[in-house]
């Protein structure tokens, strides 16, 4: 869409939200709002077609107009941004890292598309490719880089003891079954002796918020762990199960940036149940859940319909999660923007299935993780 277009829909927009706004304040219903906003739009749209210097493709219009009202919603709907990669994923073959920004899938650019649709365009048959446009932290000038897509085998947790006495749980997923997995590691660590837990969530953005709430009853012993509600989404409020719990010794949650969604719901309740130390960065923010949405000319959209608050109310898809103990992690030399022979490195080194690395003794939220553990007594007093 080029810029005077873009100024078209802008306007048509602008115009739509002041008058629904206007509406609010007169106090008109719920059903007046709407029909007199869209009348407005309707109004504006019979102008342009009108009036505007060259005939528009109103298709394209139409198309532009609702991008920018579902943009103004949710943060969802914008250039799509890289919020973690999976271990052994295309992306990570591919030298795609957090922070990089996704301007174009298959040709298209993402600034006229949505998340279901940019999903559509990134699945496919294994073994087939797809070009992405890759902005990288640092620079201006999208980088094309092609994507195999794969089959993904189901992520692994890793287990490390650092001190005899902590296990470290690193989560990159919340996949279906991955509560009974981590349920297996803490009876398994009891029995070895093992009485401090770190869970590490960084980096962890997918899976269902079910399956997030089910680990959190392994440790919350009391309370409600979140409660979900939207405008057409009956309230429902997650409750923790004492039967379920499992380990009561102390534990650590590590969080940062790109801790997103159901992770996010899990690192929340541990904060409002003041259930152990959450170190690291604020969450990214995306707890929510969304509902595809098809249209009568073939197209769908998804719709944010209903967000996750913690216990306290706040809701996590705007405020994300803020840890107790704040340490920023200091930047690698990928985050910095690898150049084209790191990538291809990067890429080449495939020969085995690779893992989330281990937890390093240099890694200054885990390094603080550690300290806290080691001193219940001087933190409590």
């Amino acid at each position: 869409m080029n810029r005077t277009a873009r100024i078209v829909v802008l306007a048509i927009s602008v115009v739509v939200f002041c008058y629904a706004g206007l509406g609010h304040v007169l106090g008109q219903t719920h059903e007046e709002r709407a029909y007199k906003s869209l009348t407005v739009y309707g109004e504006v749209l019979q102008k342009v077609q009108q009036d505007y210097v060259d005939e528009p493709n109103m298709h394209l219009v139409t198309a532009g107009a609702l991008h920018g009202l579902l943009e103004s919603l949710d943060p969802e709907s914008s250039y799509l941004i890289v919020i973690s990669v999976l271990p052994d994923s295309p992306a990570e073959k591919a030298g795609i890292h957090s922070g990089d920004i996704f301007e174009s899938v298959a040709g298209f650019t993402t600034r006229e598309m949505s998340v279901g649709q940019a999903m559509n365009l990134l699945h496919g048959q294994p073994g087939s490719g797809v070009k992405v446009g890759v902005i990288r932290r640092g620079k201006n000038d999208p980088e094309q880089v092609d994507l195999v897509r794969e089959k993904l085998a189901p992520a692994k947790i890793v287990s490390q003891k650092n001190d005899p006495d902590i296990l470290a749980l690193r989560l990159t997923t919340l996949e279906a079954g991955r509560a009974d997995e981590v349920k297996s590691r803490l009876q398994d660590a009891e029995k070895q002796g093992v009485h401090k837990v770190i869970l590490d969530l960084r980096a962890c953005g997918r899976g269902p918020v079910s399956e997030a709430l089910a680990v959190a009853r392994l440790f919350i012993l009391s309370g409600n762990l979140a409660t979900l509600r939207g405008q057409t989404v009956s309230a429902q409020t997650f409750a923790a199960e004492p039967s379920k719990v499992i380990w009561k010794g102390p534990v650590s949650i590590l969080i940062d940036g790109t801790t997103s969604g159901a992770a996010e719901v899990l690192a929340s309740a541990m904060v409002t149940a003041h259930r152990g130390d959450v170190v690291g960065e604020r969450t990214f923010g995306l707890a929510s859940e969304q509902k595809l949405i098809t249209i009568p000319d073939g197209s769908a959209l998804i719709l944010t319909v209903a967000n996750y608050y913690n216990a306290g109310g706040k809701s996590i898809l705007e405020e994300g999660v803020t840890p107790a103990e704040v340490v920023r992690q200091e930047a690698t030399a990928q985050d910095d923007g690898a150049d084209d022979e790191d990538s291809s490195a990067s890429a080449a080194q495939t020969t085995a299935p690779a893992e989330p690395k281990p937890l390093s003794p240099e890694d200054a939220v885990f390094k603080k993780a550690v300290e806290l553990l080691k001193t219940p007594a001087k933190k409590a007093a």
